[in-house]
């Protein structure tokens, strides 16, 4: 079975990945080991970005690629930050750049209802013309300030509802069960099962 590229230089992505497909049998290789550098994200959609990562990946490595578009939505925000999400905070921002920002312009908003959103597609090659896509949402509501050390991105700043945490605040194994990544995930490998892209039979 061919190794699958991941289209991202996320580390946190990259281990969440690798925890959901290693079940499967299947190995999950960074963009960074075959040379692949971020391509411009010219989508104005999740699917339309996903897409030009995948088949960006694809293209330069020579194997199968999956890549991620997310971002968080904030209801009082107008869906904002969305697919801008891990650019939020401007040019060189980094993930708590980002999640400041929107702390600062939720100050005075009510409503804090929001969710994660995910887009996930496989591409089995740079010219596949019907890749597999798959999707998820995580509600939620954006906290007062950031609690806990876990996690990814906005995780310290969004409110899990259900479990009273901040997402940083969750063990990995929980935050898999809720995510939109992680959700999207299971949805993504039961496609990829049902086209015969995965292994059959056990595995370790």
């Amino acid at each position: 079975m061919k190794p699958i590229v991941l289209a991202s230089g996320n580390k946190g992505k990259l281990v969440e990945f690798q925890q959901m497909f290693e079940t499967q049998g299947i190995k999950i290789v960074a963009q960074s080991e075959y040379g692949v550098g971020d391509v411009p994200e010219t989508g104005t959609t999740f699917v339309e970005n996903a897409i030009i990562k995948a088949r960006h990946a694809a293209e330069i490595s020579g194997e199968p690629a999956i890549a991620d578009d997310s971002g968080i939505e904030v209801d009082a925000l107008d869906g904002q930050p969305g697919i801008y999400s891990a650019r939020y905070g401007g040019p060189g921002a980094g993930a708590v750049d980002n999640y400041q920002k929107l702390l600062a312009n939720m100050q005075d908003k009510s409503n804090r209802a929001a969710r994660f959103r995910c887009v996930l597609v496989y591409m089995r090659h740079a010219k596949d013309p019907s890749p597999i896509i798959a999707s998820a949402s995580w509600e939620g509501s954006i906290a007062q300030g950031p609690q806990g050390g876990g996690g990814h991105g906005y995780d310290p700043i969004f409110w899990v509802n259900t479990d009273n945490c901040s997402a940083a605040e969750l063990p990995p194994e929980r935050k898999n069960a809720l995510s939109h990544r992680g959700k999207a995930l299971v949805d993504l490998l039961a496609q990829m099962k049902a086209l015969g892209e995965l292994p059959t039979g056990e595995t370790s």
